[in-house]
């Protein structure tokens, strides 16, 4: 790897690399789960979540308000109604190798309290597929709903309905049961789907979790209905009743009902059981007639789930053990250098295509100079040393059907008079000084707003679907205007001036190739409803460097209206006042994320941008979150032994509430509970009149909550 060592890095360095992670990871999940269209292998995905992970645990006062570690999935697609999950559908944590599985046990049963000895475990097929929830009324399949981002996901009963595994009605089931599963695609079905495609001259799938995607995100069902898919129930939503008292036993009674349950489930009693099934699954896997990624893990006993509970993304009660990534060789042929709205410039190696598990790649990505140099940012050679040249034979992984990541490189393969790549110190789209800031893995073009890449790149972001969603105006729309004499869009302000420059006779944008009148005033109506938008939006969309959408909703939720937050931040530049300190102690903002804010605001070119679309706004204030917990909204803080249940559970349990917990006792903390051993975050809670109260005071406050 060309990335820095992680016990090397220094806070600053840290920062940048959270900010890098949080930007390439929320690209992924975008391709992943909206696009059925993956940019990166399951295996680098999951490196940089590991790699995430291990910053944070580092310097958890870095974590980042829109953190990968909080998210699950991606945001639904629009052409399906939205359906909110009465139980959010999470994701798994990961293990890797072997020790991660012995820590799963162990961390599991000191969060317990019990000896290892006493737990057992399920363990399953991990299926390559579709994650789908189906809810049943009264025996009734009533809605089926894809996971999304596991708050709200995609209403495709109808396509779900035509699934041959999927029963439509259930005899003794819940009166309410959500049965949880994977939609996947056989081998055998996936090569005859494809086979079939191609003789229609219709496109082929890259791999059957991609067919099985887009078959059952068919706007059409009759087309779903022609797709071969199945489904295997593995889990279980909301229930009026409890399905069984086991892990175990819940799948059986699942597979009582009528569906399909994997025929490999075992039961194991600890880490050496598991890791055997693991291995056992894994020597099968070339024969099973299905993709599957890992192993999953559950605590079978479902009262010890239930008090193991849930972090923010995952459950503490089940992990999935992953299978090491594919890998193949194939000749570097170029290096192109491409430019982000951020102004990062990115090398992506163009390769001789090859097939890596079934899937051609063509183009892989090189992260930075440092990665294709073999040096990390302090100049120590990593990688044994191997620097990346054209002409080299490397090794790629395996990902899905665009962007693989080269891995290694054959030195006894390189050709005779190759030349270390030379990064270039200039912008390759404007021209501008392209300069690397002390700590960042990055070059940046400083070109700002006259760099078209970065311009085009943060007007697509404006109007992406998290941001404006502007119907009828995405990127190959942008695209066109920013390069448009006549009607430019250049600038955010410019898209809500669109109208008023071609003139009420829409003289200029309907007789372009494409248009019309009627698409023309389509998209000018489009526009008019967005005047409107809310402060969290508003502050995504301007695609501020680190601030993203969980920031801007952080952000939102503390200053509430727009004017109240740009006077703060403004006041802020000061970074010995009282504002920027006020910055500094939201929850998850960190020096990197206020700086940039600031330095938004504090670029003239910048700001009177921000103003001049500001000035075509309607801005919706945020709403003070409302709740009946007694601990909503506050800052917790939990010192000294407790009794009665774990530290993990206490926690866990006041976060469930909408509690913040912090580590240490300042002047922003509410509450302090303290056990018996409590000292100086005792007295200095004391000291600064902060409530204290003991573990029973804590029970009684939050009983029947």
């Amino acid at each position: 790897m060309a990335e820095q060592d992680v016990n090397t890095l220094t806070e600053a360095a840290a920062r940048d690399e959270l900010a890098r992670l949080a930007e390439a990871l929320a690209a992924a999940n975008t391709a992943y789960h909206t696009q059925d269209a993956p940019e990166i292998s399951d295996a680098e995905y999951d490196r940089l979540k590991q790699r995430n992970a291990a910053i944070e645990t580092r310097f958890p006062e870095l974590k980042r308000a829109d953190s990968p570690s909080e998210k699950v999935g991606a945001a639904p697609s629009d052409g399906f109604s939205k359906v909110t999950h009465a139980q959010a559908m999470l994701s798994l944590g990961n293990a890797f190798e072997d020790a991660d599985v012995d820590d799963f046990v162990a961390r599991t049963a000191k969060f317990l309290g019990v000896p290892e000895a006493s737990l057992s475990f399920t363990a399953e097929p991990k299926i390559d597929g579709l994650s789908l929830s189906l809810r049943y009324e009264n025996g009734l399949l009533v809605q089926a709903a894809t996971r999304g981002d596991g708050a709200t996901g995609e209403n495709v009963t109808a396509n779900a309905r035509t699934i041959a595994s999927i029963p439509h009605q259930l005899v003794g089931a819940p009166d309410i049961l959500e049965v949880r599963g994977e939609v996947y695609m056989r081998h055998a079905d996936f090569a005859a789907l494809n086979a079939a495609q191609e003789a229609r001259g219709a496109k082929s799938f890259a791999n059957p979790r991609n067919a099985a995607a887009g078959s059952l995100r068919q706007l059409d069902p009759e087309i779903t209905r022609q797709r071969p898919l199945a489904f295997f129930a593995y889990a279980w939503g909301a229930l009026s009743q409890p399905l069984a008292e086991t892990q175990m036993e819940a799948i059986l009674r699942l597979a009582a009902l009528g569906f399909e349950t994997n025929p490999l489930t075992a039961l194991c009693a600890g880490a050496k059981e598991l890791v055997a099934h693991y291995d056992m699954i894994g020597a099968a896997r070339a024969d099973l007639p299905y993709d599957i990624d890992g192993v999953v893990y559950k605590v079978n006993d479902l009262e010890l789930q239930a008090r193991l509970g849930f972090r923010s993304t995952t459950p503490r009660w089940a992990i999935a053990h992953k299978f090491a990534a594919e890998l193949a060789w194939t000749r570097l042929e170029g290096i192109d250098i491409q430019v982000g709205r951020t102004g990062a410039l990115s090398p992506v190696a163009r390769l001789v295509p090859v097939t890596v598990g079934g899937v051609v790649v063509s183009n892989a990505t090189l992260h930075n100079e440092d990665y294709i140099q073999g040096r990390d940012n302090k100049g120590e050679g990593i990688r044994g040393g191997k620097d990346i040249r054209v002409g080299d034979l490397v090794q790629v992984y395996r990902a899905g059907d665009v962007i693989p990541k080269i891995a290694d490189v054959d030195l006894s393969q390189r050709p005779e008079g190759t030349q270390p790549y030379a990064f270039p110190d200039v912008c390759p789209e404007c021209g501008s000084e392209a300069v690397r800031e002390e700590g960042d893995a990055v070059r940046r073009c400083t070109g700002g707003l006259i760099c078209p890449a970065q311009a085009v790149e943060k007007l697509k972001h404006f109007v992406s679907r998290k941001a404006f969603d502007i119907d009828g105006l995405g990127a190959k729309q942008i695209e066109m205007f920013y390069h448009d004499d006549q009607l430019p869009i250049r600038e955010p302000a410019d898209i809500f001036t669109l109208a008023a420059r071609d003139g009420a006779n829409l003289t200029k944008l309907k007789n372009r190739e494409g248009w019309g009148a009627r698409s023309a005033e389509k998209l000018f109506e489009a526009i008019e409803e967005k005047r409107k938008i809310g402060f969290a939006r508003l502050l995504f969309a301007l695609g501020i460097r680190h601030v993203g959408e969980q920031a801007g909703k952080l952000f939102a939720n503390y200053y509430l209206s727009w004017e109240g937050f740009v006077s703060a931040v403004r006041a802020a530049e000061d970074e010995g006042g009282a504002a920027w300190a006020e910055l500094l102690s939201i929850d998850g903002v960190g020096e990197v994320m206020a700086r940039a804010l600031v330095m938004a605001f504090a670029q003239e070119h910048e700001r009177e941008s921000i103003e001049r679309l500001v000035g075509e706004l309607e801005i919706e204030d945020a709403e003070a979150v409302a709740s009946d917990s007694p601990v909503a909204g506050k800052t917790l803080v939990f010192t000294g032994t407790l009794e009665k249940m774990t530290r993990a559970e206490a926690k866990a349990r006041a976060e469930s509430l909408g509690a913040k917990v912090a580590g240490s006792v300042s002047a922003k903390t509410d509450l302090l509970i303290a056990g018996p051993g409590a000292g100086s975050k005792a007295k200095k809670a004391a000291e600064l009149g902060i409530e204290t109260i003991d573990e029973d005071g804590w029970i009684a406050l939050v009983a029947g909550l």
